[in-house]
Protein backbone atom coordinates (compact mmCIF):
# COMPACT_ATOMS: atom_id res chain seq x y z
CA UNK A 1 0.00 0.00 0.00
CA UNK A 2 2.58 2.24 0.43
CA UNK A 3 4.93 1.36 -2.69
CA UNK A 4 1.43 2.23 -4.00
CA UNK A 5 1.28 5.51 -2.80
CA UNK A 6 4.49 6.74 -3.32
CA UNK A 7 3.73 5.74 -6.70
CA UNK A 8 1.09 7.87 -7.08
CA UNK A 9 3.15 10.98 -5.58
CA UNK A 10 5.67 10.68 -8.29
CA UNK A 11 3.14 10.76 -10.85
CA UNK A 12 0.77 13.69 -9.35
CA UNK A 13 4.69 15.52 -8.91
CA UNK A 14 6.03 14.97 -12.33
CA UNK A 15 2.11 15.19 -14.58
CA UNK A 16 2.62 19.29 -15.89
CA UNK A 17 -0.31 21.33 -14.12
CA UNK A 18 -3.05 22.02 -16.17
CA UNK A 19 -2.60 25.35 -18.26
CA UNK A 20 0.91 25.49 -17.50
CA UNK A 21 1.86 27.51 -21.09
CA UNK A 22 -0.57 29.49 -20.30
CA UNK A 23 0.01 30.34 -16.54
CA UNK A 24 3.56 30.85 -17.64
CA UNK A 25 2.79 33.58 -20.51
CA UNK A 26 0.81 34.86 -17.85
CA UNK A 27 4.10 35.27 -15.46
CA UNK A 28 6.38 36.39 -18.05
CA UNK A 29 4.14 39.42 -18.97
CA UNK A 30 3.46 40.44 -15.49
CA UNK A 31 7.53 40.09 -14.67
CA UNK A 32 7.63 42.80 -18.11
CA UNK A 33 4.60 45.05 -17.03
CA UNK A 34 5.66 45.37 -13.39
CA UNK A 35 2.44 43.67 -12.52
CA UNK A 36 1.56 42.10 -8.80
CA UNK A 37 -0.75 39.40 -7.92
CA UNK A 38 -3.52 41.74 -6.88
CA UNK A 39 -3.16 43.87 -10.18
CA UNK A 40 -4.97 39.60 -11.35
CA UNK A 41 -8.05 40.70 -9.22
CA UNK A 42 -9.85 42.46 -11.37
CA UNK A 43 -9.94 39.61 -13.97
CA UNK A 44 -10.58 36.56 -11.87
CA UNK A 45 -12.11 38.26 -8.67
CA UNK A 46 -10.59 37.64 -6.10
CA UNK A 47 -7.00 36.91 -4.73
CA UNK A 48 -7.81 33.33 -4.42
CA UNK A 49 -8.67 32.57 -7.75
CA UNK A 50 -5.77 34.60 -9.09
CA UNK A 51 -3.73 32.24 -6.58
CA UNK A 52 -5.29 28.85 -8.20
CA UNK A 53 -4.93 30.12 -11.54
CA UNK A 54 -0.78 30.95 -10.88
CA UNK A 55 -0.59 27.46 -9.28
CA UNK A 56 -2.35 25.93 -12.23
CA UNK A 57 -5.00 24.64 -10.62
CA UNK A 58 -8.10 26.94 -11.99
CA UNK A 59 -8.65 27.19 -15.97
CA UNK A 60 -9.74 30.41 -17.05
CA UNK A 61 -13.54 31.27 -18.75
CA UNK A 62 -14.50 32.89 -21.93
CA UNK A 63 -14.24 36.17 -20.74
CA UNK A 64 -11.33 36.00 -18.18
CA UNK A 65 -9.56 34.91 -21.45
CA UNK A 66 -10.31 37.50 -23.20
CA UNK A 67 -9.35 40.04 -21.29
CA UNK A 68 -5.92 38.60 -20.51
CA UNK A 69 -5.83 38.63 -24.68
CA UNK A 70 -6.71 42.09 -24.06
CA UNK A 71 -4.83 43.73 -21.26
CA UNK A 72 -1.92 41.71 -20.87
CA UNK A 73 -1.01 40.88 -24.66
CA UNK A 74 -1.73 36.99 -24.13
CA UNK A 75 -1.68 35.90 -27.43
CA UNK A 76 -4.91 34.24 -29.08
CA UNK A 77 -2.81 30.62 -29.80
CA UNK A 78 -1.29 30.52 -25.97
CA UNK A 79 -5.15 30.55 -24.75
CA UNK A 80 -5.75 27.94 -27.19
CA UNK A 81 -2.77 25.73 -27.53
CA UNK A 82 -2.95 23.75 -24.23
CA UNK A 83 -4.80 20.06 -24.53
CA UNK A 84 -8.00 21.68 -23.14
CA UNK A 85 -7.47 25.11 -24.73
CA UNK A 86 -6.64 26.08 -21.14
CA UNK A 87 -10.38 27.30 -21.06
CA UNK A 88 -12.94 25.80 -18.84
CA UNK A 89 -15.13 23.65 -20.79
CA UNK A 90 -18.48 24.38 -19.75
CA UNK A 91 -20.76 21.87 -21.94
CA UNK A 92 -18.85 18.99 -20.95
CA UNK A 93 -19.95 19.76 -17.03
CA UNK A 94 -23.78 20.43 -17.88
CA UNK A 95 -26.76 17.81 -16.54
CA UNK A 96 -29.35 18.49 -18.87
CA UNK A 97 -31.73 16.94 -17.22
CA UNK A 98 -31.34 19.40 -13.70
CA UNK A 99 -33.01 22.46 -15.75
CA UNK A 100 -35.81 23.59 -14.19
CA UNK A 101 -37.87 22.66 -17.38
CA UNK A 102 -41.35 22.33 -15.91
CA UNK A 103 -41.44 25.74 -14.55
CA UNK A 104 -39.56 27.05 -17.65
CA UNK A 105 -42.42 25.96 -19.80
CA UNK A 106 -44.89 27.61 -17.43
CA UNK A 107 -43.20 30.55 -18.07
CA UNK A 108 -43.06 30.28 -21.49
CA UNK A 109 -39.46 30.20 -22.06
CA UNK A 110 -39.87 27.08 -24.07
CA UNK A 111 -41.73 24.72 -25.84
CA UNK A 112 -44.64 22.63 -24.13
CA UNK A 113 -43.67 19.09 -25.48
CA UNK A 114 -43.88 15.63 -23.68
CA UNK A 115 -40.29 15.25 -22.42
CA UNK A 116 -38.71 12.06 -23.53
CA UNK A 117 -35.22 10.62 -23.38
CA UNK A 118 -32.41 13.28 -24.75
CA UNK A 119 -35.82 16.22 -24.62
CA UNK A 120 -34.01 18.35 -21.78
CA UNK A 121 -30.35 18.57 -24.13
CA UNK A 122 -32.29 19.48 -26.96
CA UNK A 123 -34.75 22.30 -25.09
CA UNK A 124 -31.85 23.96 -23.47
CA UNK A 125 -29.42 23.82 -26.83
CA UNK A 126 -32.45 25.26 -28.39
CA UNK A 127 -32.83 28.47 -25.92
CA UNK A 128 -28.93 28.29 -25.84
CA UNK A 129 -29.19 29.09 -29.51
CA UNK A 130 -31.55 31.66 -28.90
CA UNK A 131 -29.14 33.19 -26.54
CA UNK A 132 -26.44 33.35 -29.28
CA UNK A 133 -25.08 29.89 -29.49
CA UNK A 134 -21.82 28.70 -27.78
CA UNK A 135 -20.97 32.02 -26.76
CA UNK A 136 -23.61 32.55 -24.53
CA UNK A 137 -22.66 28.93 -22.72
CA UNK A 138 -19.20 30.96 -22.27
CA UNK A 139 -20.95 34.24 -20.68
CA UNK A 140 -23.78 32.46 -18.50
CA UNK A 141 -22.54 29.46 -17.19
CA UNK A 142 -21.61 29.93 -13.58
CA UNK A 143 -19.97 28.04 -10.31
CA UNK A 144 -20.17 29.41 -6.94
CA UNK A 145 -17.52 31.46 -6.99
CA UNK A 146 -17.99 33.27 -9.59
CA UNK A 147 -21.35 34.66 -8.43
CA UNK A 148 -20.17 38.08 -7.12
CA UNK A 149 -23.17 38.61 -4.44
CA UNK A 150 -24.86 35.48 -4.78
CA UNK A 151 -27.08 33.29 -2.13
CA UNK A 152 -25.58 30.27 -1.05
CA UNK A 153 -29.04 28.86 -1.56
CA UNK A 154 -29.12 29.54 -5.05
CA UNK A 155 -30.06 26.80 -7.69
CA UNK A 156 -26.95 27.47 -10.28
CA UNK A 157 -28.87 25.41 -13.32
CA UNK A 158 -32.03 27.55 -12.48
CA UNK A 159 -29.38 30.61 -12.71
CA UNK A 160 -27.96 29.31 -16.10
CA UNK A 161 -31.54 29.03 -17.61
CA UNK A 162 -32.04 32.35 -16.18
CA UNK A 163 -29.28 33.80 -18.11
CA UNK A 164 -29.60 32.63 -21.15
CA UNK A 165 -33.47 33.51 -21.19
CA UNK A 166 -32.09 37.28 -20.59
CA UNK A 167 -29.49 36.83 -23.41
CA UNK A 168 -32.49 35.55 -25.64
CA UNK A 169 -34.83 38.32 -24.73
CA UNK A 170 -32.35 40.46 -25.41
CA UNK A 171 -31.50 38.93 -28.78
CA UNK A 172 -35.02 39.05 -30.05
CA UNK A 173 -34.98 42.63 -29.63
CA UNK A 174 -31.77 43.84 -30.34
CA UNK A 175 -31.52 47.88 -30.09
CA UNK A 176 -30.49 48.94 -33.72
CA UNK A 177 -27.64 51.20 -32.14
CA UNK A 178 -24.01 50.16 -31.34
CA UNK A 179 -22.87 50.06 -28.19
CA UNK A 180 -19.68 52.01 -27.18
CA UNK A 181 -17.95 50.81 -24.18
CA UNK A 182 -16.96 53.80 -22.00
CA UNK A 183 -20.36 55.43 -22.54
CA UNK A 184 -21.73 54.20 -19.43
CA UNK A 185 -20.45 56.60 -16.72
CA UNK A 186 -21.85 58.11 -13.63
CA UNK A 187 -23.58 60.80 -15.58
CA UNK A 188 -24.96 58.59 -17.44
CA UNK A 189 -26.13 56.77 -14.33
CA UNK A 190 -27.82 60.79 -13.09
CA UNK A 191 -29.65 60.94 -16.34
CA UNK A 192 -31.06 57.03 -15.97
CA UNK A 193 -31.77 58.41 -12.34
CA UNK A 194 -34.24 61.60 -13.32
CA UNK A 195 -36.02 59.77 -15.04
CA UNK A 196 -37.63 58.34 -11.89
CA UNK A 197 -39.43 61.21 -11.57
CA UNK A 198 -41.89 60.34 -14.65
CA UNK A 199 -44.68 58.14 -14.17
CA UNK A 200 -43.63 55.95 -17.32
CA UNK A 201 -40.24 56.34 -16.13
CA UNK A 202 -39.28 52.63 -16.30
CA UNK A 203 -40.28 52.32 -20.07
CA UNK A 204 -37.91 55.62 -20.39
CA UNK A 205 -35.33 54.20 -18.93
CA UNK A 206 -35.51 51.02 -21.50
CA UNK A 207 -35.92 53.32 -24.00
CA UNK A 208 -32.71 55.80 -23.27
CA UNK A 209 -30.84 52.17 -22.60
CA UNK A 210 -31.79 51.06 -26.10
CA UNK A 211 -30.58 54.47 -27.61
CA UNK A 212 -27.24 53.40 -26.13
CA UNK A 213 -27.31 49.91 -27.46
CA UNK A 214 -27.95 48.46 -24.58
CA UNK A 215 -30.62 46.22 -24.01
CA UNK A 216 -32.73 45.95 -20.66
CA UNK A 217 -34.57 42.72 -20.00
CA UNK A 218 -37.21 42.14 -18.04
CA UNK A 219 -37.49 38.11 -16.93
CA UNK A 220 -39.37 36.82 -14.53
CA UNK A 221 -37.08 34.99 -11.82
CA UNK A 222 -37.09 31.03 -11.51
CA UNK A 223 -37.96 29.34 -8.31
CA UNK A 224 -34.55 29.56 -6.04
CA UNK A 225 -32.98 31.69 -7.94
CA UNK A 226 -33.10 34.38 -5.41
CA UNK A 227 -32.15 36.93 -7.69
CA UNK A 228 -32.56 40.54 -8.59
CA UNK A 229 -30.30 41.20 -11.60
CA UNK A 230 -28.03 40.49 -13.92
CA UNK A 231 -25.50 42.37 -16.30
CA UNK A 232 -23.88 39.86 -18.77
CA UNK A 233 -22.38 40.16 -22.71
CA UNK A 234 -24.45 39.35 -25.99
CA UNK A 235 -22.16 37.55 -28.39
CA UNK A 236 -21.79 40.60 -30.20
CA UNK A 237 -20.11 42.35 -27.49
CA UNK A 238 -22.64 44.36 -25.95
CA UNK A 239 -24.09 44.66 -22.18
CA UNK A 240 -27.64 43.98 -21.63
CA UNK A 241 -29.19 44.03 -18.43
CA UNK A 242 -31.73 41.67 -16.94
CA UNK A 243 -33.95 42.45 -14.28
CA UNK A 244 -36.67 40.28 -12.12
CA UNK A 245 -38.59 42.32 -10.41
CA UNK A 246 -39.23 39.84 -7.95
CA UNK A 247 -40.23 42.97 -5.81
CA UNK A 248 -42.19 44.93 -7.82
CA UNK A 249 -41.14 48.09 -6.65
CA UNK A 250 -40.10 51.37 -7.45
CA UNK A 251 -37.51 51.65 -5.50
CA UNK A 252 -36.13 48.60 -5.92
CA UNK A 253 -36.16 48.53 -9.78
CA UNK A 254 -34.37 52.35 -9.90
CA UNK A 255 -31.63 51.21 -7.31
CA UNK A 256 -31.19 47.60 -9.40
CA UNK A 257 -31.14 49.25 -12.77
CA UNK A 258 -28.19 51.78 -11.53
CA UNK A 259 -26.49 48.97 -9.83
CA UNK A 260 -26.02 46.65 -12.90
CA UNK A 261 -25.33 49.81 -14.75
CA UNK A 262 -22.83 50.40 -12.67
CA UNK A 263 -20.95 47.13 -13.25
CA UNK A 264 -21.18 48.03 -16.89
CA UNK A 265 -19.05 51.29 -16.17
CA UNK A 266 -17.01 50.63 -13.42
CA UNK A 267 -16.04 46.76 -14.31
CA UNK A 268 -17.54 44.98 -17.74
CA UNK A 269 -15.99 47.47 -20.17
CA UNK A 270 -12.20 47.24 -18.30
CA UNK A 271 -12.34 43.76 -17.38
CA UNK A 272 -15.04 41.17 -19.11
CA UNK A 273 -16.81 38.71 -16.81
CA UNK A 274 -20.60 39.45 -15.76
CA UNK A 275 -22.09 39.90 -12.81
CA UNK A 276 -25.58 38.20 -11.14
CA UNK A 277 -26.94 39.94 -7.67
CA UNK A 278 -29.66 39.36 -4.85
CA UNK A 279 -29.88 42.49 -3.46
CA UNK A 280 -30.77 41.34 0.27
CA UNK A 281 -27.35 40.08 0.41
CA UNK A 282 -26.16 44.01 0.63
CA UNK A 283 -23.61 44.42 3.87
CA UNK A 284 -25.16 41.39 5.50
CA UNK A 285 -21.48 40.01 4.73
CA UNK A 286 -19.87 43.45 4.41
CA UNK A 287 -16.42 41.72 5.84
CA UNK A 288 -16.61 39.48 2.68
CA UNK A 289 -18.61 41.38 0.20
CA UNK A 290 -16.47 41.66 -3.02
CA UNK A 291 -15.42 44.90 -3.43
CA UNK A 292 -16.79 45.13 -6.85
CA UNK A 293 -20.00 44.76 -5.51
CA UNK A 294 -19.32 47.89 -3.18
CA UNK A 295 -18.60 50.01 -5.54
CA UNK A 296 -21.19 49.45 -7.50
CA UNK A 297 -23.62 50.37 -4.88
CA UNK A 298 -21.78 53.33 -4.00
CA UNK A 299 -22.35 54.70 -7.82
CA UNK A 300 -25.78 53.72 -8.14
CA UNK A 301 -26.24 55.95 -5.13
CA UNK A 302 -23.71 58.48 -6.29
CA UNK A 303 -26.14 58.49 -9.28
CA UNK A 304 -29.03 59.78 -6.80
CA UNK A 305 -27.45 61.59 -3.85
CA UNK A 306 -23.73 62.12 -3.55
CA UNK A 307 -22.96 60.35 0.13
CA UNK A 308 -22.08 63.46 1.77
CA UNK A 309 -25.46 65.21 0.57
CA UNK A 310 -26.80 62.16 2.24
CA UNK A 311 -25.16 62.42 5.05
CA UNK A 312 -25.97 65.86 5.61
CA UNK A 313 -29.84 65.75 4.84
CA UNK A 314 -32.57 65.96 6.99
CA UNK A 315 -34.42 63.42 5.99
CA UNK A 316 -31.72 60.69 7.06
CA UNK A 317 -31.72 62.10 10.67
CA UNK A 318 -35.76 62.29 10.88
CA UNK A 319 -37.34 60.41 7.74
CA UNK A 320 -41.24 62.10 7.72
CA UNK A 321 -42.64 62.11 4.38
CA UNK A 322 -42.51 66.25 3.90
CA UNK A 323 -39.14 65.42 4.40
CA UNK A 324 -38.99 62.79 1.25
CA UNK A 325 -40.82 64.88 -0.40
CA UNK A 326 -38.24 67.93 -0.07
CA UNK A 327 -35.41 65.64 -0.92
CA UNK A 328 -37.07 64.11 -3.69
CA UNK A 329 -38.27 67.42 -5.47
CA UNK A 330 -34.50 69.04 -4.76
CA UNK A 331 -32.42 66.01 -6.51
CA UNK A 332 -35.57 65.91 -9.28
CA UNK A 333 -35.79 61.77 -8.24
CA UNK A 334 -38.88 60.12 -7.16
CA UNK A 335 -39.61 60.03 -3.68
CA UNK A 336 -39.43 55.93 -3.59
CA UNK A 337 -35.84 56.28 -4.15
CA UNK A 338 -35.18 58.30 -1.00
CA UNK A 339 -37.84 55.73 0.94
CA UNK A 340 -36.13 53.27 -0.40
CA UNK A 341 -32.87 54.19 1.09
CA UNK A 342 -33.74 54.85 4.66
CA UNK A 343 -35.69 51.82 4.73
CA UNK A 344 -32.52 49.73 3.76
CA UNK A 345 -30.26 51.58 6.34
CA UNK A 346 -32.39 51.57 9.04
CA UNK A 347 -33.71 48.09 8.39
CA UNK A 348 -37.32 48.48 8.23
CA UNK A 349 -39.33 48.07 5.86
CA UNK A 350 -42.59 49.40 6.89
CA UNK A 351 -41.47 52.35 7.16
CA UNK A 352 -42.37 54.93 4.13
CA UNK A 353 -44.30 51.90 2.87
CA UNK A 354 -46.39 54.63 0.63
CA UNK A 355 -43.63 56.09 -0.89
CA UNK A 356 -41.89 53.15 -3.04
CA UNK A 357 -44.70 52.10 -5.69
CA UNK A 358 -45.58 48.92 -5.15
CA UNK A 359 -47.15 47.19 -7.72
CA UNK A 360 -45.82 50.13 -10.21
CA UNK A 361 -43.26 48.84 -12.53
CA UNK A 362 -44.14 45.37 -13.70
CA UNK A 363 -47.08 46.38 -15.51
CA UNK A 364 -45.37 49.17 -17.72
CA UNK A 365 -43.89 45.91 -18.92
CA UNK A 366 -46.71 44.30 -20.16
CA UNK A 367 -45.87 40.92 -17.56
CA UNK A 368 -49.06 39.21 -16.19
CA UNK A 369 -49.22 38.99 -12.36
CA UNK A 370 -48.89 35.77 -11.63
CA UNK A 371 -50.68 34.51 -7.86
Amino acid sequence: MIEKDDEQQKIKKTTPSRSSSLVAEVRSRMKELGLETSNLTAFFGSRTQVSLFLSGKRAVSMPIARALHKHLGIPAEVLLSEPEGGLDSPQAEIEWDRFPLKAMRQLGWVDDTPPKAGHAEAVMRKLIGRAGASGAIDAALYRKNDCARANAKMDLYAIQAWCWQVMATANESRPKANYEPGSVTLDFLKQIARLSVYKDGPQRAKTVLAAQGIPLAIVRHLPKTYLDGAALWLSDGRPVIGLTLRYDRLDNFWFCLLHELAHVGRHMDQAGGAFIDDLTLRKVDAGEEDPKEKEADEWAEAAVIPRMDWEASAVRRQPTPIAVLNLAAERQIHPAIIAGRVRHERKNYRLLSQFVGTGEVRKQFDEPRTE
